[in-house]
């Protein structure tokens, strides 16, 4: 006998975040696998708190187990193109971090670094 297994619609719950200047949910993110770590970009939007009304871009990364990290975000070059293209399903956050790029008038040969010495 075939039975047709019951399936509940898929909810999609939020994903919330806590900060000190306020609280709110991921409004996009997206997210690569690499062997190492999720590099992960979100879009916060506020809705609490000092901040509420205001959105910002947080560069994090998740374990291979999906544990969330508290450490800088380090993406290897040839990942780059790989999120890039994971953007393309983030078209507030594709606005966002195209506006990085937008403000860029030189050629980083010609940029000179305050006490580097480059």
């Amino acid at each position: 006998m075939n039975r047709r297994r019951k399936t509940r619609p898929e909810q999609r719950t939020e994903k919330t975040f806590s900060l000190h200047w306020g609280s709110g949910i991921i409004e996009e993110e997206v997210q690569i696998a690499t062997p190492y770590h999720v590099p992960t970009i979100q879009l916060l939007k506020y809705t609490a708190g000092p901040a509420a009304g205001r959105r910002s871009v947080r560069f994090c990364h998740y374990d291979t187990h999906g544990r969330f990290q508290r450490s800088p975000l380090i993406v290897d070059e040839k990942d780059i193109e790989a999120l890039a293209a994971a953007l393309m399903k983030a078209p507030r956050l594709r606005m966002i971090l195209a506006m990085l790029g937008s403000r860029v008038s030189l050629p980083l040969r010609s940029v000179r670094y305050r006490n580097s010495g480059v």
